[in-house]
């Protein structure tokens, strides 16, 4: 018989909980805890994204919520354009990520450590302050989405339960794909990479173009989580690309645990959720949310996962 595993029943909990959430809604009639818990999914998705190539990968982006934005600009400059359909919104929206997380990842990988971080956060800001020059688009302000995309009745993004279910098959999507591509040849690669780079170029393995396979499949995935993000908004600014969008995201797959496939998901939860509750209470909320998270990394290495870990381990 196989042990109890808690990192297991905790996963499986929080994941029913998500499934079963708008239910939960429905009957207390919270309308706001489904909107939050639509915005943590999106942002979820995001960190997972980020998780591919920073827990898998070892590359240290700084500059992941560029894709966020790029991928909600995509469906809001088409919306304002009279292009309302869903079929080419998000497709232009992930390929619009693809060929800037290309872009930065063909220039990026040439460098290590430090050097890598900051290349990645520049072109974050590059994005931004592009963005923020756009005054045909909102500029500063930002751009209003007036219309959701339109998927020709297969789904209406315009209700709640079913924007949160679309939202949560893109998150379980992304996860299944993230499973299949660290346990497949690739994969291994690109962990091989982070582990021992030299070793793997000494075998024969090419290794900038695995890693740029990577960087760009993690673009790409946000770039939906960014599509996501401005048609539940309504809305989509600047701000979604400045780099505290990007430390927060670091900070969701770190607190959840980096490499794991669930770490990122968890992370986000709770940030989320702490911060939304922290904020109810003072509006110096971050002062709190600072030491708190410190104390999570500093005594549950390997973030949630790893503690939950350490529990099944005795």
């Amino acid at each position: 018989m196989k042990a109890f595993s808690v990192s297991k029943a905790f996963t499986a909990l929080v994941l029913a909980g998500l499934v079963l959430l708008p239910l939960y809604s429905h009957v207390s009639g919270n309308i706001f805890i489904l909107t939050l818990f639509t915005r943590i999914v999106i942002l979820a998705l995001a960190a997972a994204s980020l998780n591919l190539i920073m827990g898998y990968g070892g590359m240290m982006s700084f500059g992941h919520a560029a894709y966020l934005g790029i991928g909600g600009y995509a469906v809001g400059i088409l919306a304002q354009e009279g292009v309302g359909s869903g079929f080419i919104q998000f497709p232009v929206a992930l390929a619009a990520s693809a060929i800037y997380a290309l872009v930065i990842g063909a220039l990026s990988l040439r460098t290590r450590g430090v050097y890598f971080i900051m290349i990645t956060l520049a072109f974050a800001q590059m994005a931004y302050y592009v963005a923020s020059g756009l005054a045909r688009y909102g500029g500063d302000d930002g751009l209003t989405v007036y219309k959701r995309s339109d998927f020709s009745g297969l789904i209406n993004l315009g209700d709640r339960v079913q924007f949160y279910y679309l939202c949560l098959a893109g998150l379980f999507g992304v996860v299944l794909l993230i499973w299949r591509i660290a346990n497949s040849r690739f994969g291994l690669v690109v962990q091989g990479l982070r582990s021992n780079e030299q070793r793997m170029q000494a075998i024969g393995f090419p290794a900038k173009r695995y890693q740029l396979v990577c960087f760009v499949i993690s673009g790409t995935l946000c770039g939906l989580a960014g599509a996501l993000l401005a048609n539940n908004t309504d809305f989509v600014s600047p701000a979604v690309m400045y780099w505290t969008r990007s430390g927060d995201l670091m900070v969701m797959v770190i607190l959840g645990g980096m490499g794991t496939l669930f770490g990122p998901v968890m992370g986000a939860v709770v940030f989320l959720v702490l911060e939304e509750l922290l904020s109810q209470i003072t509006e110096y909320w971050a002062l709190i949310m600072g030491p708190l998270l410190l104390l999570i990394v500093l005594f549950g290495r390997g973030g949630i996962m790893g503690l939950l870990g350490r529990f099944d381990r005795g």
